[in-house]
């Protein structure tokens, strides 16, 4: 006889704290139409588990130690389209929003605030609903209509973050210190910044990149 499928929620949580799986685990099989199938604690594990149980919800963190969550969500979507995931980050960032959303994830949640919007954004999901949180929403809406930097600014400040001068910047880019200089300029231009360091702060905020 075939195995029936559960008729409750089946959700896949992929995060790297155990105490924060601990939790979610106890906050969702609280609910009786919601159920855990399995738990993952890196890329590797969550793209091999998800494949195993085929889950109709997956929780996912986006600063895993192996591959960033981001790219786990490109991975999933590309074998599974119909994949329903929801983005669990401590992360406010407008930037890693959008790549988050672009690779496919249903909803974006705040782990600050999981127990307030957790079950609620599951079911909403599951019915075939995006959900983004109120505070996300605000930010992604800040800054919609700003340039974003390119891929060679954020190489650039990248650099800067960890303290390299124009010419060691330029050395590592192969590129000329004024065209290092000339990056600068329009970094701190499309991210209203006053200076160096005040363009690094913004810039991980928001997500461009991390350290």
């Amino acid at each position: 006889m075939p195995q029936q499928r559960s008729s409750r929620i089946r959700i896949l949580i992929v995060d790297d704290h155990p105490v924060l799986r601990e939790g979610l685990v106890m906050i969702i099989e609280s609910q009786p139409d919601l159920e855990v199938v399995a738990e993952a604690g890196t890329g590797k594990q969550a793209i091999a588990l998800f494949e195993e149980h085929l889950p109709d919800i997956t929780l996912m963190d986006l600063g895993l130690p192996d591959i960033h969550g981001v790219e786990v969500i490109k991975r999933l979507r590309e074998t599974h389209p119909d994949a329903r995931i929801i983005v669990l980050t401590t992360y406010l960032g407008d930037v890693q929003a959008i790549r988050a959303l672009r690779a496919g994830a249903s909803g974006y949640l705040l782990k600050a605030t999981l127990r307030r919007d957790l079950l609620d954004s599951i079911r909403a999901v599951h019915g075939g609903l995006r959900r983004v949180q109120a505070e996300v929403a605000t930010e992604l809406a800040q800054h919609a209509a700003e340039h974003s930097l390119t891929e060679r600014e954020i190489e650039v400040l990248k650099l800067v973050a960890k303290g390299c001068a124009n010419k060691i910047v330029a050395d590592r880019l192969n590129i000329s210190e004024d065209t290092v200089k000339g990056h600068v300029r329009n970094i701190l231009y499309k991210l209203k910044a006053n200076d160096r360091t005040h363009a690094v702060t913004i810039a991980l905020r928001r997500g461009f990149f991390d350290i």
